[in-house]
């Protein structure tokens, strides 16, 4: 029996799930506090009006293919089933453009939309198609698209402040603490890839498709786990300084660190105590303690701190207790970082009302631009 004929294997459908379920707690920390703040994606769409989602829309849907039962109709069955697994009831729009790099991103704050390239559906089979799917579909499930927009607004801030040395040192700090919490929110969208697939070899083939091409035949996946734990632990400190090179100002973990924190999560049991119906629910997400997301964040922070074998973490050890330090660290400017955006928050709305006031102001004055979404995959990336 070939593997087109073989049945189709069947999947869990994980009723009522919320994001929190498949969230990286530092990422889930960072967007508990922000949803905290009441009216703050409302002042992102309004006072920012950097953000063109109409425009990027109308432009994937002159230069791309929408999919539906009609148009990729095998691409939208994967859409589907990934949607079903993680209880999607709303499908956002999807659209498949012309690229030769594997990719996807979801976009938007009113009504997000996901874009994958065409190269996943030439070679990604239908597992590994789900898999990245459904990594997109948690991108939008958690909200991300919000405050991926503000990254990209502060990213254009520091370029045009970059003249005045300490609004750019500033800025900078903020986009360096954002580019960080972005990289969790990619490994969080790992996890529901995952969840919408319930194949890990799939998603481990996804990640090393991301890293070295479509073509698998020879490729072995224990030995690609063994590069990433020669990545994580290996070499002395000016390999780990050349990892904090690589990764400050990247919004993507690399593949092989993402296969071995995807790893991590299964062998640690959080996987399996999802698919056994032990998971949050989204009927309560408005009882969520930031307190406690800001606390969890803290610990997995420190957590990973004591469990790193990498060098210049080793060094930090030994000189002192470095995994409480750190994890404090997180916390306080955890904290730090939610009082700064409550009164950014709170400038924003006063600026946007008395723009509104302002003799001759008009809707949507001012400059524009088209920014890229969440780029989750962006490479589900």
């Amino acid at each position: 029996m070939t593997a087109a004929d073989a049945p189709a294997r069947r999947r869990i459908t994980l009723t009522g799930i919320s994001s929190r379920a498949w969230e990286h707690p530092a990422d889930r920390g960072a967007l508990v506090a922000l949803r905290e703040l009441r009216g703050f994606d409302d002042v992102v769409r309004s006072f920012f009006g950097m953000w063109n989602e109409r425009g990027f829309r109308l432009s994937v849907l002159a230069s791309g293919i929408r999919v539906d039962h009609r148009q990729y109709p095998a691409v939208w069955q994967r859409y589907t089933e990934a949607a079903a697994a993680l209880d999607v009831a709303e499908l956002p729009e999807l659209y498949v453009t012309q690229s030769p790099w594997l990719g996807a991103e979801a976009v938007g704050l009113e009504r997000p939309f996901i874009v994958v390239n065409s190269a996943c559906v030439q070679q990604l089979d239908e597992d590994e198609l789900r898999c990245l799917l459904g990594h997109e579909l948690g991108h939008v499930g958690s909200g991300h698209a919000v405050y991926k927009t503000m990254l990209m607004i502060l990213t254009r801030w520091a370029a045009n402040l970059s003249w005045l040395p300490v609004g750019a040192i500033a800025l900078r700090a903020i986009i360096a603490a954002m580019l960080e919490w972005w990289r969790k929110a990619e490994l969080s969208a790992d996890r529901a890839g995952l969840l919408a697939g319930q194949d890990p070899a799939a998603a481990l083939r996804l990640l090393m498709k991301l890293a070295g091409g479509g073509d698998l035949s020879q490729v072995d996946t224990t030995a690609f786990l063994e590069q990433a734990a020669e990545y994580a632990g290996g070499g002395d400190l000016r390999d780990s300084l050349h990892k904090i090179r690589m990764t400050a100002w990247s919004t993507h973990p690399v593949p092989v660190a993402r296969a071995a924190q995807l790893r991590q999560w299964i062998d640690s049991g959080a996987y399996g105590r999802v698919l056994a119906g032990d998971y949050p629910r989204r009927e309560d997400d408005s009882s969520t303690s930031v307190t406690e997301e800001i606390k969890a964040a803290a610990e997995s922070y420190r957590e990973e701190f004591s469990r790193s074998s990498d060098p210049l973490v080793g060094l930090l050890r030994r000189l002192g207790d470095g995994a409480s330090d750190v994890g404090e660290w997180v916390g306080g400017t955890a904290g730090r970082a939610r009082s700064w955006m409550d009164a950014a928050t709170e400038a924003a709305g006063r600026a946007h009302r008395a723009g509104r006031a302002a003799p001759g102001a008009r809707a949507g004055a001012g400059p524009t631009d088209s920014g890229d979404g969440t780029g989750s995959a962006g490479t589900p990336r």
